[in-house]
């Protein structure tokens, strides 16, 4: 069984559901409708994305930054026009998305020709007319981008917030910012380093630039379509062996692609039916891979955009994030792993036939070199330190290591499937997080981010409580629109500086915080966009499905906590303490999962009062503070010393299933 090559194309399988229309990808099918010349352009521009960015990373030719910037926009902006409808009819590429895209190949070429001028003259503000005229029209193109990307709401945010210096001396508090004009505000956008020109797209352009190259390249040639049959070779044949495939698939795919939706979509569309057969529930095999897919944005090495701008901001190697983010990654499929095992236990399933899954030493005989190659960036990374370099060297010695193999050689075929692929990638993650540099232009032009994380530390005082209560708020309610970078980028001016002063908090741990808990929202109701996309794969009720992804992903809610005040679950403390705070995670996820499943491993069914108890038991140990663990600790005693009293009746059986496991379970 494997995935479709083609996220936004109907599977094959008439088993199989169609993805969503809402979230279908119709990127290939408009490219397929352009006329030759144009998709002919669409490979030379990202031909030519590609070999620019090698060009200035590798500083084989000097380049200003800025120029650098604006090529790159050249190259993929336009392509992101072409790609995405200007309005939900547009199948093919009509004059409302020809121009715009032309009108932006045009002026960032002449923003890079006159990039010597910005630098050394200051354009912020204007001193020619021509100046504001050329920024406005770059301003509302990519507000265009973002609607397309983004959708309306994103839109709305990206105007309310990139416009802020306008209205900002009406705003009360904490809020007031200094009066400003409309014209000195596009300008700052535009063509200040604090907003167009500043972390967003230095992250575009130097860092995430060759994580999508490597990605488009690992996808061309079939890692996808190998990690999930991997995931059933491994997992396949354990009980309620297709849901642990998902998980396992789910993190496998998403440690390449770092998209929550892209996930559910690709993977989901092959597990989610698989699941069902095995007899999962619709809405529990629809809430699993929606959190499945969800920790994949969190999942070393290619994480989402997120750690890169992160990085950037904190002044980090990427890959001492990548090294902070793989406890609490492993911690969350951990539990989402005991909670299918708890489920598969209580209704007695049993996994897949080994003769009907594929063997794990041909399925490693046959994509050896997509594990090499991982083992190699996880190397460059965290080892040699190579940065921005690292996927450049994956991308050259996954393509050497394709010589090796006749079915994986890159030949003229696959060659336009990783230009398309790179286009696709490049093109919707510029037009994506280009506009969030406005709401980063918004607060930095009005200071106004400064006297937010400064009311904050008063309001706070001497209690971190509040201000983390007010950052989860905020979190929830961007990620829950689907804004989790916008999110980030709001968090981390205001309430890190303020967490810092309060709590004197370790500063990745307040950054990796936010950042998890804006991708939680995904899965958290009333607006669980992961877990609703899932639902209409599943066809289950989608208020039902999120209900029962906030439950299975529960680990998410707590880990972040438990590692801001214990920074040594993020490999930030003393090696000895996190190997006995991992000790302790790993028994409260077990409670935890046995607790919300109602079958404890190696105990059988629980009363309720027992979940009750165990579930606050688990949260009690996992708390990096020994009272708490000692306290949750001795709860499990007693559960278990009153087994008569805190055991269930006998597990209930499934249609098709076989007897059902006794009370000891397995």
């Amino acid at each position: 069984m494997s995935a479709p090559a083609d996220p936004g194309a109907t599977p094959a399988d008439p088993a199989l559901p169609a993805i969503p229309e809402g979230f279908v990808d119709r990127s290939l099918d408009r490219f397929a409708g352009m006329p030759a010349p144009l998709r002919w352009g669409v490979l030379a521009m990202t031909t030519a994305g590609v070999l620019l960015s090698v060009v200035y990373i590798f500083g084989i030719v000097p380049l200003l930054d800025v120029t650098y910037y604006f090529l790159l926009m050249a190259a993929f902006l336009p392509i992101g026009f072409l790609f995405m409808p200007a309005y939900k009819g547009e199948r093919g590429v009509g004059l409302f998305s020809l121009l715009p895209a032309a009108a932006t190949l045009g002026l960032t070429l002449f923003l890079a020709f006159k990039s010597g001028s910005m630098v050394y003259q200051t354009w912020v503000p204007v001193s020619e007319p021509w100046q504001l005229w050329v920024g406005a029209a770059m301003f509302v193109l990519i507000l265009d981008a973002a609607r397309r990307s983004g959708g309306l709401v994103f839109l709305v945010i990206v105007i309310l917030l990139g416009l802020y210096p306008i209205y900002a001396d009406y705003m009360p508090g904490m809020f007031w910012g200094p009066p400003t004009t409309l014209a000195r505000t596009i300008a700052f956008n535009v063509y200040s380093a604090d907003a167009l020109l500043g972390v967003v797209t230095r992250v575009v352009g130097e860092t995430i630039i060759g994580f999508l190259i490597l990605a488009a390249l690992l996808v061309a040639t079939g890692a996808a379509d190998f990690f999930l049959r991997l995931a059933m070779a491994l997992m396949g044949g354990a009980r309620g062996g297709p849901a642990k495939v998902a998980v396992l698939a789910s993190g496998f795919f998403g440690s390449l692609s770092g998209s929550i939706f892209g996930n559910v979509v690709s993977t989901g569309s092959v597990t989610i039916p698989a699941m069902k057969r095995a007899g999962f529930p619709a809405h529990y095999a629809g809430a699993l891979e929606a959190c499945a897919s969800t920790g994949g944005m969190l999942m070393p090495p290619v994480m989402g955009a997120v750690a890169f701008i992160m990085a950037d901001f904190t002044n980090t190697d990427y890959g001492v994030i990548v090294m902070a983010a793989i406890i609490p990654s492993v911690l969350y499929y951990v539990g989402l792993y005991f909670h299918v095992e708890g489920y598969a236990s209580k209704a007695g399933m049993v996994g897949t036939a080994r003769t009907e899954l594929p063997k794990v030493r041909d399925t490693l005989a046959e994509g050896w070199p997509f594990l090499s190659v991982l083992a190699f960036l996880v190397w460059g990374l965290v080892f040699m330190r190579w940065e921005r370099l690292t996927p450049y060297y994956a991308s050259a010695l996954l393509i050497a290591l394709t010589f090796l193999k006749k079915d994986l050689r890159i030949d003229a075929r696959r060659l336009r499937a990783m230009l398309l692929e790179a286009a696709k990638l490049l093109s919707q993650t510029t037009a994506l997080l280009l506009p969030t540099s406005f709401i980063l232009g918004g607060l930095m032009a009005t200071g106004v981010a400064p006297s937010i994380a400064a009311a904050l530390v008063q309001m706070g005082g001497s209690n971190v409580v509040p201000i983390l209560a007010i950052g989860i708020g905020v979190c929830m309610i961007f990620g829950m629109l689907g804004l989790i970078v916008a999110a980030y980028l709001m968090l981390a001016l205001t309430l890190a500086p303020a967490l810092e002063q309060v709590a004197h908090l370790n500063v990745l741990a307040i950054h990796l915080f936010i950042a998890y808990y804006a991708t939680l929202a995904a899965i958290t109701p009333p607006v669980a966009l992961a877990a609703f996309l899932a639902s209409r794969i599943s066809d289950s009720d989608p208020i039902k499905t999120s209900m029962h992804a906030a439950r299975l992903g529960i680990v998410l809610y707590f880990i972040p906590i438990f590692f801001l005040f214990e920074p040594a679950l993020i490999l930030q403390g003393k090696w000895t303490d996190t190997v006995i705070w991992v000790g302790f995670n790993i028994v409260a996820i077990i409670v935890i999962a046995g607790a919300s499943e109602g079958f404890l491993l190696r105990f059988g069914l629980l009363r309720w009062w027992a979940r009750i108890v165990l579930f606050a038991a688990g949260l009690l140990i996992g708390f990096p503070e020994w009272k708490s663990t000692v306290a949750g600790c001795l709860m499990v005693a007693v559960v278990v010393a009153l087994r008569r009293f805190s055991q269930g009746l006998p597990a209930i059986r499934t249609v098709g299933a076989p007897a059902p496991v006794g009370p000891a379970g397995s």
